[in-house]
């Protein structure tokens, strides 16, 4: 069952990141798996892209000619990252402050964890298990009290956002020097993809930006590519990625841990408390928007 190829519309139609745009090799066949299908992509040297699925097994590396235009799959460029469907997408989800040319912007890494997508963008979601989880970084004892934070689902934008979201930290970011209460807001605008915007400590007015886009391997698999869009001008981008590296170095065994591996939708599954609202919120948007495949739906 896990490696049984998604039949559910609602993923299907979604585009889904397959790559980071800078680790692609040009002009070489890569392989890569997408909700159960072997799915092979390819760059040309004007920088086009090609997507389709796999044949036949093959080199990987090895140089193939890609297939006619009618045998692609849909495939674009966006934020940092090549993006397929296996179905019939319609426009990814906007995200402004990428275009932004102070920023800095890249693929910090990209993780493969054995759990199913919707799991990890729950995780992400969760201010909880900030200060046992990277305790000195994110959070740290005594400080270990979520406060009351607003979460809403909304139809016109079809998304989860969390605001008002405070957090006391030793280390928010990695051009922090000192600890201190930090603001977050949460958006979902993607089945599998969560954004996060974090204060800033060098420019208040403006907020950090990271992201983790899922690309689901299968029902319990996943590879998170984890996108930095950030306004530091005094780490190198090998500081900021270790940083980030570090902080999901330190999620990846508790998400492994995680039972079941796909997201129980009926809230009578697991018992919720008031940090998790973000996460309640979550599973009822799924739930209304009819996904299965990754979770297990509350008829079941």
């Amino acid at each position: 069952m896990q490696d049984a190829k998604c039949t559910d519309p609602i993923i299907l139609n979604l585009w889904h990141p397959i790559s980071a745009v800078a680790d692609l090799a040009k002009g070489r066949v890569q392989e890569t798996r997408l909700l159960g299908e072997r799915v092979c992509y390819t760059a040309d040297e004007e920088g086009g892209f090609a997507v389709w699925l796999s044949p036949a097994a093959h080199s990987h590396g090895s140089v193939v000619a890609a297939p006619d235009v009618s045998d692609r799959l849909p495939a674009k460029s966006a934020y940092g990252y090549l993006w397929a469907s296996l179905g019939d997408p319609v426009d990814l989800f906007p995200l402004p402050e990428y275009d932004e040319a102070d920023r800095r912007r890249f693929n910090s890494a990209t993780f493969g964890v054995n759990v199913s997508a919707p799991r990890a963008v729950e995780n992400f979601l969760d201010l909880g298990h900030l200060p046992y989880v990277h305790p000195g970084i994110l959070g740290e004892e005594p400080h270990t009290e979520v406060r009351e934070y607003d979460v809403e689902i909304s139809a016109e934008r079809d998304e989860v956002l969390a605001t008002r979201c405070k957090v006391f930290q030793p280390r928010a970011s990695s051009a922090s020097t000192s600890g201190q209460d930090v603001d977050y807001i949460f958006r979902v605008p993607h089945p599998y993809c969560s954004v996060l915007y974090k204060w800033n400590p060098v420019d208040e007015t403006r907020m950090d930006v990271v992201a983790i886009f899922m690309q689901a391997v299968s029902q319990e698999q996943v590879r998170v590519h984890f996108m930095s869009c950030v306004l530091d001008d005094v780490n190198e981008d090998r500081m900021i990625k270790r940083f980030h590296q570090t902080i999901f170095g330190q999620d990846k065994p508790i998400l492994e841990n995680q039972h079941p591996k796909r997201l129980p939708l009926d809230p009578r599954a697991e018992t919720p408390i008031r940090a998790d609202k973000s996460a309640i919120a979550y599973r009822r948007w799924l739930s209304q928007k009819g996904v299965t495949y990754g979770v297990i739906p509350a008829s079941q």
